[in-house]
């Protein structure tokens, strides 16, 4: 496992990543990344750890939005299939939680 040293909201992290995935993390990084500094420059949320949350919870939001057509395409019997973007949302999510602990800097 390859490990890749990136920069969200002015925060440096040490991330994990699989054999290959490079541009897959950086293209989340950079998703994570523009999404808070989002919130942040919005001004009404300070503490890193509710930007976070609060970025994920709009990640989520989105990801739900551009899965939404898709499903009611498919009726209402959901494949195994549906549940792949939710597992890779929830693995996502626990890295971004872990890095943010690791810090041990949340304000």
């Amino acid at each position: 496992m390859k490990q890749l040293e990136v920069q969200i909201m002015g925060q440096s992290y040490v991330l994990g990543c699989p054999d290959g995935g490079d541009a897959r993390l950086l293209e989340a990084v950079e998703r994570v990344d523009t999404a808070m500094c989002k919130i942040r420059d919005a001004g009404k949320v300070r503490a890193r750890d509710r930007i976070a949350v609060l970025a994920a919870l709009n990640l989520a939001f989105d990801l739900a939005d551009q899965h939404a057509p898709a499903a009611s395409t498919h009726g209402a019997g959901a494949s195994s299939a549906d549940a792949v973007p939710t597992q890779k949302l929830s693995v996502l999510l626990a890295r971004l939680d872990d890095a943010l602990n690791q810090d041990n800097q949340l304000i």
